[in-house]
């Protein structure tokens, strides 16, 4: 990590990650980027579904390769590179038959480090394997929730989630969020942690880098007027008619709320729910 020296308001107390010596690349692979229109969270009618998104550096978007559909062909990582949509640094790969691939790199992996993705493949940071054939107690992450639908958990920088059990055709995994779920025992996953992990380490030192990440200003409930939020209006501080915290569409968000949907389809495969508030 690197402390900056107070020369500047903006610099005051900025913590931030030394990219010398992690980081190989400067330029990405052209072949493999593209442009991406920005949206500040508008759907296609022009109406605000995600709020605080707008505006933000110009980047180029990195094509990362999720579905790791080329199986028993060994590949080299020729560099570790920055990816401005993700946390975790991301890596070139270089296929034996030629082929060029960005993956998410895992903690522990430099290049020149070989990989490959395979059923039974050997248990090293890098490569990617059965969730049945991963030992108890790994560390994994680019898990599929579907066989063969490519990764969609633990992708953030530094997490992993840990293998606990096998049964009836499942295996269980305690999620970075300290939630146990159950996952098919045939889908996939990479071995290892996320890279990147002093991320959570950071401190902006200004708002002026979250508006060059794209993240607008977040305006507390209590400051708005009645009309625009339930805790807004009143004299003083107020929270309007009860004490309790809500989103501006009146439903309850405190800590040690239950906000998941109560059917939801994947509620049979939590073992163990997640650990909010002061118990965590």
């Amino acid at each position: 990590m690197k402390r900056f020296k107070p020369t500047t308001p903006g610099q005051r107390g900025k913590v931030a990650i030394s990219y010398r010596g992690l980081v190989s690349a400067n330029n990405p692979h052209k072949s493999l980027t593209r442009g991406r229109g920005k949206k500040a969270g508008r759907n296609s009618y022009g109406r605000i579904t995600t709020r605080h998104q707008g505006g933000g550096h110009k980047r180029r978007f990195r094509d990362i390769d999720f579905k790791f559909d080329k199986k028993d062909v060994p590949f080299k990582l020729v560099s570790v590179e920055y990816d401005p949509f993700r946390t975790g640094f991301i890596g070139l790969v270089n296929y034996a038959d030629g082929e060029k691939r960005y993956i998410l790199v895992p903690k522990g992996m430099v290049v020149g480090t070989e990989g490959i993705v395979s059923e039974n493949a050997p248990i090293k940071a890098g490569n990617r394997a059965v969730l049945k054939n991963i030992p108890l107690g790994s560390f994994v992450y680019n898990i599929e929730i579907k066989v063969n639908s490519g990764a969609k958990l633990v992708r953030s920088a530094g997490t992993y989630a840990e293998i606990l059990a096998r049964d009836g055709g499942y295996v269980d995994l305690k999620m970075p969020s300290s939630e146990v779920r159950k996952v098919p025992e045939d889908a996939w996953a990479s071995i290892g942690e996320v890279s990147n992990e002093e991320k959570r380490l950071e401190k902006s030192g200004k708002a002026g880098r979250n508006r060059w990440r794209g993240i607008r200003p977040t305006v507390r409930g209590v400051a708005m007027n009645p009309v625009d939020h339930p805790q807004g209006g009143g004299e003083a501080r107020s929270r309007g008619r009860r004490k309790r915290i809500k989103t501006p569409w009146g439903k309850s968000a405190g800590k040690g709320e239950k906000t998941r949907t109560p059917k939801k389809y994947s509620n049979k495969l939590i073992v163990s729910r997640r650990k909010v508030g002061k118990k965590r």
